[in-house]
């Protein structure tokens, strides 16, 4: 499952800058390796996110001062925003980066977004519409960002290797109870 990274308006030289780029790249590659054997995308992304140190600063989460919005990640000025689900998150992920920008809480954003389209759809491959919205979006969206498309594939997930959560006896039987309600009936 191999992920490609296309930066724009000078977040690569940014991320060097701040000497982050080996640091993204080991999150990164985390990420690629626990995708390839976890079910649960959401989950995942967070776990990894906070094992890599990405997640410990709380305050520093936040989008919007007493709200809770917050980024998936935060480290030195670079957030990190993701969904592996839906490629349409891209406007949304960008905006929640712009706003973090806008208010000078980061320099540079990373959105992760899935990277695999159908082979009959008439918009063409992920990197070419990438760059187009990205761009479309100009100035609306005017900060230094990297998007990274990972190739969450379908048959990833049923594959063998993919981990489920262990069923017992105890948990089956957590949903087999009725409920209050049902139990009075």
């Amino acid at each position: 499952m191999p992920f490609t990274t296309v930066y724009f308006r000078e977040a690569e030289a940014l991320i060097k800058a701040q000497r982050m780029k080996k640091n993204i790249l080991a999150t990164l590659e985390d990420l690629e390796q626990s995708l390839a054997t976890f079910h649960y995308r959401g989950f995942t992304v967070r776990s990894v996110l906070n094992d890599a140190g990405w997640r410990e600063e709380s305050n520093d989460l936040n989008i919007l001062e007493g709200r809770r919005y917050q980024f998936k990640g935060y480290w030195r000025r670079v957030a990190i925003e993701a969904n592996l689900s839906v490629y349409e998150y891209l406007w949304e992920g960008l905006f929640r980066l712009q706003l973090g920008f806008d208010q000078g809480k980061i320099d540079t954003g990373i959105l992760i977004l899935p990277g695999n389209r159908s082979k009959k759809s008439p918009l063409g491959k992920s990197i070419d519409l990438v760059k187009v919205e990205v761009e479309a979006l100009f100035p609306t969206i005017s900060l230094p960002v990297a998007v990274v498309l990972f190739d969450v594939d379908a048959s990833t997930l049923a594959d063998e290797s993919v981990k489920q959560l262990p069923q017992t006896d105890e948990t089956t039987d957590i949903y087999n109870k009725p409920t209050a309600m049902e139990a009075a009936i």
